[in-house]
């Protein structure tokens, strides 16, 4: 997340991250990113979950996690029925990803 200079508007922030998920600030709306349908960020650090970039007005990027959303996906989920397969790894103690295999 970059501070913008005095006066100007933040066009994106990450404004809480709860056992559940995180809420995301973007041009002047809320959204709720559960950990089921964004499992990327569970278990994340609190900074590189709040590394994050507005690019091109609608594009959400997370350098550190390598995660991209447009605004869209936030906006209209039933446009992208494909979910994530990764889960996070309960055996785990480095706190990392694994992906789920069928």
């Amino acid at each position: 997340m970059k501070s913008l200079k005095r006066g100007k508007r933040i066009l994106v922030s990450v404004e809480n991250i709860t056992p559940f998920g995180i809420w995301l600030f973007v041009k002047e709306r809320e959204y709720f990113l559960s950990y089921n349908d964004f499992p990327y960020f569970k278990d994340q650090t609190l900074n590189s979950i709040q590394n994050v970039e507005l690019l091109h007005g609608y594009h959400l990027y997370w350098p550190e996690l390598d995660v991209d959303l447009e605004i869209d996906n936030l906006e209209n989920p039933e446009k992208y029925p494909l979910k994530s397969r990764i889960k996070a790894n309960p055996t785990s103690h480095s706190g990392g990803l694994a992906v789920a295999r069928r």
